[in-house]
């Protein structure tokens, strides 16, 4: 097929795929609110636990102030909203805006009953659905907790990364409600955080975290051709030169090879390097983000039309939050 009957029907193609992400970041944002509001209405509410962040702000003022969650939950937000709106983009803070009312709106009229008066449980599972609410809108392309929009404004004007902010912002939150409700509460209330952050973690993330993994063999060609056409990953050969021992001299110009795999392929990974060289030193670590280049290999919408487009395309296991509010809609998280 040429180039003109690709052009005649990518418009179309490019229409429906926008529109698909459109109603699929709205499903995302309505299923995270109504899990943030099972979480603070069935858990954290009747029990007088709090979360971090600007949600746990607004649910520490609801219990020294009479002022309705609901309420507080908007007033605490709109600062981030609009410095969202500022920084990253309208979209972002439009759906962030729409994110937030419809949470303050279930938790206003939507009764829950109360689930279990079991503390521990409280803090695990009210950490779980809230979590599960704002994972699901940040996947939105929306946010239902401002105060990653802080932490990234303030990072790019410090020396401090965004997870060090909302640490500390947290460790505060949490001295304050210490003193100020009291030492139990506060500590029930940081598991319920930990649980909240470990399902952001997962629904951001899902099951396939990333490793980095470099392989120092004599082997590095049969190795490169085991990566590349065995596992289907990309795989970079870094020039090295040899610094210790007897090994250092019979090969002072070799090639480390560098890629970057899932958790749940490593095995698999490692079993194959030992076939062909059971000596190899091969280095782990995770991977934060990547941005660019081919992880994995695949042709995007080959499926749909084969032959029209043969392009690698990559596949980001994890963006920041900066990555996805500058993308808007349109995430790489299905790939």
């Amino acid at each position: 097929m040429n180039n003109d009957s690709f052009n005649s029907i990518s418009p179309s193609f490019a229409s429906r795929l926008t529109s698909w992400s459109t109603w699929k970041d709205f499903l995302f944002i309505a299923i995270g609110t109504c899990m943030a509001s099972i979480g603070l209405k069935g858990f954290l509410l009747p029990n007088g636990f709090f979360d971090g962040g600007a949600m746990g702000v607004s649910l520490l003022l609801e219990i020294l102030t009479p002022v309705n969650l609901s309420v507080l939950i908007v007033l605490v937000n709109i600062p981030f909203i609009l410095l969202g709106a500022r920084q990253f983009s309208w979209p972002f803070a439009i759906k962030s805006s729409l994110a937030i009312f419809g949470l303050a709106l279930l938790v206003h009229y939507i009764e829950v009953p109360t689930i279990t008066a079991d503390k521990l449980l409280i803090a695990v599972f009210g950490g779980f659905f809230l979590g599960s609410g704002i994972g699901f809108a940040i996947r939105g392309g929306a946010v239902i907790d401002g105060t990653e929009v802080l932490a990234i404004s303030i990072s790019r004007k410090s020396s401090l990364t965004v997870g060090d902010f909302i640490s500390v912002f947290n460790v505060f939150l949490f001295i304050i409600a210490a003193v100020f409700v009291n030492i139990e509460t506060a500590m029930y209330s940081m598991l319920t955080y930990f649980s909240a952050s470990k399902t952001v973690d997962f629904l951001i993330n899902g099951v396939e975290e990333y490793l980095g993994v470099m392989i120092m063999s004599p082997q590095t060609e049969e190795i490169k051709s085991m990566i590349s056409h065995g596992l289907g990953r990309g795989v970079t050969a870094l020039k090295s030169d040899g610094g210790y021992g007897e090994k250092a001299n019979l090969y002072p110009e070799r090639k480390v090879l560098f890629c970057v795999i899932t958790r749940l392929e490593v095995t698999r990974l490692l079993t194959e390097i030992e076939k062909i060289d059971p000596k190899a030193f091969v280095i782990q670590y995770p991977i934060k983000d990547t941005k660019g280049g081919m992880i994995k290999k695949g042709h995007c919408i080959n499926n749909v039309q084969k032959g029209m487009i043969n392009k690698p395309i990559s596949k980001s296991p994890r963006f920041s939050l900066l990555d996805k509010i500058s993308i808007g809609s349109y995430f790489s998280w299905f790939y």
